[in-house]
């Protein structure tokens, strides 16, 4: 009798002992140290996630970011548009190459109805805009809703360039491409963001707001829970929980790039030298010139980020001013630090 206990426990011993070695491969607690020694300049609260595998790896918290604390996320919002515009890409209602002429007709009038519709998500509409700072965010608050926000920008801003040429990272392109999703469905942004991506993600406490100005671009407030639910999607080719949100395609259209170096005339310190797809930067690329680890950082310091190439999604979630020079760097520091980890064999 003790030798079949014996035969029994020394082989699930040994699975035990693999499947402990399998799960302690990654040690992320220079990740912490990290996230320690740059706390004050991150603004002392922080959440961090690292998602691989179907599972987290890893999750930190600092401060009194807790993982379910709801906060604006500024430019982070971009890449929650940009699927949703692509969930009416994969209903067959919307391309890419559609002109927004052909949903809001006063573009047309104005001589901007050419403008495509990648170019409304890659920040190459062509029509002038100004640095993005605190101000510039500040006056979009400035219109009772989105559709007269988007017809001021028919009416009376200029063209600086023509569409597809040069890049200029503002908020017009996305107000826009959401304003054609509400033409097209007759339903409000929110009311479509909360249908398509928010309720199928599980993401209950992410919204652009309940009033008829929202801003596709900057206006979203979520939690780091929530945010890690789209970047699961994300990673998974548009699949969540088993669920098809976005189709393949779509997602390997969102990050397809859409500018080059020489084209950027304006971008924000924090992305500096990276180019840019739909919706999102292209943080590195492979020796072919593809998209491997794309990124969507916000002017309050989010910083969330997919690696199609190592196949994890990672999320630091804080809320401070802006992103400098300095934040930027922290960040890819780290990311090398995860990088090595994800590495080993």
């Amino acid at each position: 009798m003790k030798k079949k206990i014996v035969g029994i426990l020394l082989p699930l011993a040994f699975l035990l002992g693999f499947l402990q070695a399998s799960f302690s491969q990654y040690h992320f607690s220079e990740v912490t140290r990290q996230l320690e020694d740059h706390k004050k300049k991150l603004g002392g609260n922080i959440c961090a996630m690292i998602w691989k595998d179907g599972k987290m790896l890893y999750q930190e918290q600092i401060g009194n970011m807790a993982a379910d604390k709801v906060i604006p996320i500024a430019s982070c919002s971009k890449w929650l548009s940009a699927a949703l515009v692509m969930t009416f890409v994969d209903d067959g209602k919307l391309s890419l190459e559609d002109t927004i002429g052909k949903f809001l007709p006063i573009f047309t009038r104005y001589g901007k109805g050419n403008i495509k519709i990648k170019n409304c998500l890659s920040h190459t509409t062509g029509i002038e805009s100004k640095p993005l700072n605190l101000f510039t965010m500040l006056d979009e608050n400035n219109y009772p809703s989105l559709e007269a926000q988007v017809n001021d920008f028919a009416k009376n801003k200029n063209m600086s360039a023509q569409p597809g040429t040069e890049f200029r990272y503002s908020s017009i392109g996305l107000s826009i491409a959401g304003r054609v999703l509400e033409a097209i469905s007759h339903k409000s942004f929110e009311t479509l963001f909360q249908e398509r991506i928010a309720q199928p993600l599980e993401m209950y406490n992410t919204s652009f707001g309940k009033g008829e100005l929202v801003s596709p671009s900057g206006g979203a407030k979520s939690t780091a829970n929530d945010y890690m639910h789209f970047l699961e999607m994300i990673l998974g080719k548009g699949a969540y929980q088993g669920r098809q949100i976005l189709s393949k395609k779509s997602v390997e259209a969102m990050q397809k790039p859409q500018t080059s170096l020489a084209m950027i005339k304006y971008a924000p310190k924090g992305a500096g030298g990276f180019n840019y797809a739909c919706g999102e930067w292209i943080q590195q690329t492979d020796k072919n010139g593809n998209s491997t680890v794309l990124t969507s950082p916000g002017f309050f310091g989010t910083w969330p980020y997919v690696d199609n190439e190592r196949n994890y999604a990672a999320l630091f979630f804080i809320k401070k001013f802006f992103i400098d020079e300095d934040i930027k760097e922290i960040y890819l520091n780290i990311k090398k630090i995860i990088d090595a980890q994800m590495d080993v064999k």
